[in-house]
């Protein structure tokens, strides 16, 4: 099993950027795919962007293509999410979440998830 810990949301103007993480426990951060989610009010939770084990493969979402980058640190058994250009849009809160094998935008193949950290954009 692994636990999920997400930090580093907040409230932010339009333009600016955070840097979201996202550390797990247990030993074997590296044999789980991760991937970022996000929940905006009244909406239903939406992939965001994946990462492969071994950092080489990863996937976005079309609305955070050239704005948003995953990277992991597998020795530091964490996650990062760093965002770019954030728009209103964007607001709502992130989870982290773990998989074994691929890289999968379906939360369903997800097997681990974070408690969240909220993410506000203001215009």
């Amino acid at each position: 099993q692994v636990q999920l810990v997400e930090s580093g949301g907040g409230l932010v103007q339009a333009g600016g950027s955070l840097r979201l993480s996202c550390a797990a426990s247990g030993r074997t951060f590296s044999t789980y795919a991760m991937g970022w989610f996000r929940q905006a009010p009244g909406k239903e939770r939406e992939f965001v962007v994946a990462i492969s084990r071994s950092n080489t493969n990863t996937a976005y979402a079309d609305s955070v293509k050239g704005r948003f980058t995953i990277t992991r640190d597998n020795a530091k058994n964490t996650v990062y999410l760093q965002m770019n250009s954030l728009k209103p849009e964007d607001t709502g809160v992130y989870y982290c979440a773990a998989k074994s094998y691929g890289v999968a935008i379906i939360e369903d193949e997800y097997n681990y998830w974070g408690r969240g950290t909220q993410v506000t954009v203001s215009s």
